[in-house]
C-alpha cells in the first residue's frame, strides 16, 4: 500500500475485505439536508415521520450509501482511487445514531484499464441496509513509474 495513494492495482487481489464504520449523528442527517438539498419530512421532520411506515426519523439513503465510499476512498483501495458507478439496493432504514458499517471485497480487477470491481454492504448490527456493487480506478504503480520516466 502506497500512503498517498492507497492500493495500487498491481497489489490488489480479489477477495480483499476492508471495512470502514460511521455513526449516523442528528447533525449528519441535517447538514446532508442542507447540502443535498433534500429536505424529506421523514428525514428533517419527526411528528411528520412518526406517521410514515418507518415510525420516526431515518437516515438519508445516500447519506447512508456514503458509508461505502468512506470505505472505498480511505481502505480499499484507498486514497486516489476514483468512482465509476456504483450500483445500489437499499434494503432497510437507518436511523439517526445507529452506526453504519461498510465493507467493500475486491470482486475483480483489470490491470491493464485499473478497474477493480467491488462487492459493497452496509449492515447496522446483522441487518444489511444497503448492498451492491462498485466499479472504480485506482492508483498503478506501473503508471506512475511510466510518467516518472517520461519527465
Amino acid at each position: 500500500m502506497n500512503e498517498l495513494n492507497g492500493y495500487d492495482v498491481e497489489d490488489l487481489k480479489v477477495g480483499m475485505v476492508a471495512t470502514f464504520s460511521k455513526t449516523i449523528t442528528e447533525a449528519d442527517i441535517v447538514l446532508f439536508a442542507g447540502v443535498s438539498g433534500d429536505n424529506n419530512a421523514v428525514h428533517v421532520n419527526e411528528e411528520f415521520a412518526a406517521t410514515t411506515r418507518f415510525g420516526g426519523r431515518i437516515a438519508h439513503g445516500f447519506l447512508t450509501a456514503s458509508v461505502i465510499s468512506a470505505a472505498v476512498a480511505n481502505r480499499l483501495p484507498g486514497p486516489g482511487t476514483v468512482y465509476l458507478s456504483q450500483q445500489l439496493q437499499f434494503r432497510a432504514p437507518v436511523r439517526p445514531g445507529q452506526t453504519v458499517h461498510a465493507t467493500v471485497t475486491v470482486s475483480s480487477i483489470d490491470t491493464t484499464k485499473r478497474r477493480v470491481g467491488l462487492e459493497t454492504v452496509c449492515r447496522v448490527g446483522d441487518t444489511v441496509v444497503i448492498d451492491g456493487q462498485a466499479l472504480v480506478m485506482t492508483t498503478s504503480a506501473a503508471k506512475r513509474a511510466e510518467q516518472s520516466a517520461a519527465r
